[in-house]
């Protein structure tokens, strides 16, 4: 898969994928995306002293580094397990910078299929996984960052069997945060069983972001 790096209007990079016409992250803000739809509204709304968090696609880590750095700073133990299909070259994450290129760098050379303790609060396990292929254990999660390319684009991604799946992995009162808002996307979720709410997007950003619960 061809990549190239481009910077975001918060003077954070991302990846665009010329063949797919499509963006790792909004233009709009990579940084302020991700600690706003992830972070702030899917982790910080997690009641579990120490959540286990699953990252439907890695991509440049960005998502890995902001929690990894939300344990550490809340000294709150996550354990992170993240997919991935198509892997970063070691080239292609050495030319991202976030501002902690130590931490990137000890997230992208983690070992593949070994969970890895990076830190007193952040535990790693990366997975490079076809997502519309996986079976995932039930209840083994207490967060979904569902951070897949747009439906339009990868729709396979997005169907309702996938979100079926997610549903029977997440814990009850386990929450599914993405930066899409789609009516269709949440009407989806609402059929396999999560209460859903629209919540506003990141500054700058999308006007909606979406929130999903599973019922206690």
């Amino acid at each position: 898969m061809h990549r190239t790096i481009q910077q975001t209007a918060d003077g954070s990079p991302t990846l665009f994928v010329p063949e797919l016409d499509e963006h790792y992250h909004s233009v709009k803000g990579a940084r302020t995306e991700s600690q706003h739809v992830f972070v702030d509204t899917g982790l910080r709304a997690c009641a579990v002293a120490e959540p286990r968090v699953l990252e439907v696609g890695f991509g440049t880590g960005l998502n890995a580094l902001l929690t990894w750095d939300e344990a550490d700073a809340r000294s709150r133990r996550v354990r992170y397990t993240t997919l991935e299909r198509y892997p970063l070259s070691p080239a292609e994450a050495a030319a991202l910078h976030y501002g902690d290129d130590a931490r990137l760098r000890r997230l992208h050379e983690a070992p593949w299929e070994e969970a890895v303790r990076l830190s007193p609060h952040f535990t790693l396990l990366k997975r490079q996984a076809d997502f519309t292929r996986l079976a995932l254990p039930s209840e083994a999660f207490d967060v979904v960052y569902f951070d897949a390319f747009a439906p339009e684009k990868q729709p396979d991604m997005w169907d309702e069997g996938r979100f079926a799946m997610l549903f029977a992995a997440l814990a009850p009162g386990g929450i599914l945060a993405t930066y899409c808002a789609k009516g269709a996307v949440r009407r989806l979720l609402q059929h396999v069983g999560f209460l859903t709410e629209r919540l506003p997007g990141p500054p700058g950003g999308k006007r909606e972001i979406l929130r999903a619960r599973k019922p206690l």
